[in-house]
């Protein structure tokens, strides 16, 4: 192996973080296993135990049955050594979760902030973020890293936000990662939302046995998150999976993009209400969505939603118009490249029972067999929450790395 300045140095973080992770990965293991499975010398094993005891990452939990001679002292991770934020972005609303180094986040809050300026949105956001690790619930907690799921075209290496067409034109070329660095004081890794989604679901949701899988977002927009090979699919630029922007009706209505007929411009949330405003003079009399358009001469996407469980109705019918789009649309992705599952989430996954049979029946009619036969279609195990959950997952697996400076990070927060 070719030498370099500060190799050995190298070599010693990486030995650390794959010791670590091994750690991670067991339920209890000892220092005797540790040296078997990484080939390291019992007393470099012993030297990186002591630094990572001493650093909170592990701790000592007992000791195992002897088979001859001293019983080994069995190690776990800690997963309260640190903690990670994750958000996931919209054009009026945030979500914040909290998760330790193992688990999915438990504390998830909802946060009504506008998002259409950039320099005002990460403002109000920062502060948002510091008044919760402030609070005395978390205040002498240690924070590693946030990970930002994020509705739009990422430059992930550079952190920039391309083009950010649900949120606004203001975001095109927004550089994402560093104001948001700048305001908070820790590292910040982003992705796309839908790849977080992914992730989320690949880890902690219904795909953790499943290393090719595609998560559908439908919400405010609508995309993919693509895995295969347990490997995000990125793409040439880092686009992959933007299935909103499938042409379904050839001239249809004009999609944000500046494309028309996007099953975006049809099946999102703003196409939805859209188009059940312009219906609503059709639409008959007694009507759940007629009723509450009398009363307060406007509806959301949750009046659909409510109104869309009851046979009959036009939110009902809607939506299920919804599902046959978006059937034809998961038809492609299945043909394109033969997940194991297919994963139904978003906002407006919250209404599956509604359209999740003719979303199948569409998938059915239009995928080929042998392919379609071998896909699980699910709904999202994570209740809506796959974008924060994923942002965490997101920062986890970037601090995680063999080539992490978590433990270098954390050495310098305890020399303070």
């Amino acid at each position: 192996m070719p030498k370099w300045p500060g190799n050995s140095k190298y070599v010693k973080k990486l030995n650390r973080m794959t010791v670590l992770n091994i750690i991670k990965d067991n339920e209890s293991i000892s220092r005797q296993q540790l040296a078997r499975m990484t080939g390291l010398t019992p007393p470099a094993i012993t030297q990186i135990i002591r630094e990572l005891i001493n650093m909170g990452f592990v701790k000592e939990v007992g000791l195992e049955k002897s088979c001859g001679g001293r019983r080994p002292v069995q190690l776990q991770f800690n997963p309260e050594a640190g903690f990670v934020l994750g958000l996931e972005v919209t054009r009026h609303e945030t979500t914040l979760g909290i998760a330790d180094l193992k688990n999915h986040p438990t504390d998830i809050r909802t946060f009504e902030l506008d998002m259409t300026d950039p320099e005002a949105g990460i403002h109000q956001l920062s502060e948002t973020i510091r008044q919760v690790i402030n609070n005395s619930k978390y205040r002498d907690k240690k924070f590693l890293g946030l990970g930002v799921a994020f509705p739009g075209l990422l430059n992930l290496k550079e952190g920039i936000v391309k083009r950010s067409i649900n949120l606004g034109p203001k975001w095109n070329g927004f550089p994402v990662k560093s104001a948001i660095e700048r305001e908070i004081g820790l590292p910040v890794y982003i992705e796309n939302n839908s790849n977080a989604s992914a992730l989320a679901e690949r880890w902690f949701g219904g795909g953790n046995d499943c290393t090719d899988l595609v998560y559908i977002n439908l919400g405010e927009g609508i995309s993919a998150g693509i895995i295969m090979d347990d490997r995000i699919l990125q793409g040439f630029q880092g686009h992959a999976g933007e299935i909103g922007h499938i042409v379904m009706v050839e001239g249809g209505p004009l999609c944000n993009c500046g494309n028309r007929g996007c099953m975006e411009s049809i099946c999102g949330i703003p196409a939805i209400v859209r188009k059940a405003v312009s219906e609503m003079p059709f639409i008959k009399e007694g009507d759940p969505l007629k009723e509450i358009w009398k009363i307060n001469g406007k509806i959301s996407i949750n009046d659909i939603l409510k109104s869309a469980s009851i046979e009959g109705t036009y939110s009902n019918e809607l939506l299920k118009q919804m599902g046959k789009y978006v059937g034809l649309a998961v038809a492609d992705v299945i043909n394109l490249y033969n997940p194991g599952a297919v994963f139904i989430g978003g906002k407006m996954a919250k209404a599956a029972e509604v359209f999740m049979d003719i979303l199948k029946q569409t998938v059915n009619s239009h995928a080929f067999p042998e392919i379609a036969g071998s896909t699980e279609i699910k709904l999202s195990a994570l209740d809506g929450n796959s974008g924060v959950i994923g942002a965490c997952a997101l920062a986890l697996r970037e601090l995680l790395k063999p080539n992490s400076s978590i433990l270098e990070d954390m050495q310098a927060y305890a020399d303070k």
